[in-house]
């Protein structure tokens, strides 16, 4: 299947590394216009650098700003003010004990993990519509059907994305614009390997040890070995495609199996 996004602008929210980047460069390489999004121009730049290594002549823009604010939204906004696929990849997690959670960490991670989506649909969903096409792709986790108990207050926020992307996929019903959510599952970003690391035998080789860890960790798994962030990225770029026209209000899985359900 050839996917060409040429002529495309799109916007991926923390995309200096990780699951983010690779969207990022998964874009780029599809011949869209991608803007990298970070909070500091010295990461923006190091991964804008990353990312042209992995595909020369890539047209890419950096977008330094902290959009789980409603300033960074608007500095996102003057930096790419016309976005054909929004990508909403931004997102925090940690375990803690629900019950020493406060509430000030609970409107943080809502903050930033629903409300900053939100914003930014808000804002450039009007455009696609009028121009009859576009893309909104939030990026959710297994944890949002799972919930974990140690990440009870990252697993609502998933749910919630969930829910923002049925709701706003029905508001842009018969516009052209589709508005889909990305389901993944446990992937191999920085620190992982050290995680791993600290509960199977550290002499195993990597792809041994990760299925060990998987097989007794996380036997939910059907894949039985971490996804890799290019694996998701390819969900992302299809669904911003023509190819893609056709789905919408989806919450679409990238989780090797992990959520034991047939649908979401």
């Amino acid at each position: 299947m050839l996917i060409d996004l040429t002529g495309r602008t799109a916007l991926v929210t923390g995309s200096t590394q990780g699951i983010g980047a690779a969207i990022a460069t998964g874009l780029a390489r599809a011949g869209a216009r991608v803007g990298v999004n970070g909070r500091t121009a010295e990461r923006v730049e190091r991964a804008v650098e990353e990312i042209r290594a992995e595909v020369p002549g890539a047209d890419l823009v950096p977008v330094v700003a902290d959009v789980a604010g409603e300033e960074g939204a608007r500095r996102a906004a003057e930096a790419l003010p016309h976005v054909d696929v929004l990508v909403n990849n931004l997102g925090i997690f940690g375990e803690a004990d629900p019950l020493t959670i406060g509430d000030d960490e609970w409107r943080r991670y809502f903050e930033v993990n629903v409300l900053a989506a939100v914003r930014l649909v808000r804002g450039y969903l009007p455009g696609m519509s009028g121009r009859g096409w576009g893309r909104v792709l939030n990026i959710a986790s297994d944890s949002a059907v799972a919930i974990p108990a140690e990440m009870i207050h990252y697993g609502m926020t998933k749910t919630a994305l969930l829910a923002v992307t049925r709701g706003f996929a029905k508001h842009a019903a018969g516009s052209g614009v589709t508005v889909n959510s990305v389901i993944a599952g446990p992937t191999r970003t920085g620190g992982v390997e050290d995680f791993v690391y600290e509960l199977v035998d550290d002499s195993l080789p990597w792809d041994e040890a990760q299925r060990v860890f998987m097989r007794e960790y996380r036997p939910q798994s059907l894949l039985q070995r971490l996804i890799e962030p290019e694996e998701i990225a390819a969900m992302v770029v299809y669904l911003a495609s023509d190819h893609a026209s056709a789905t919408t209000g989806g919450a679409l899985r990238v989780d090797g199996g992990y959520v034991d359900s047939i649908l979401p």
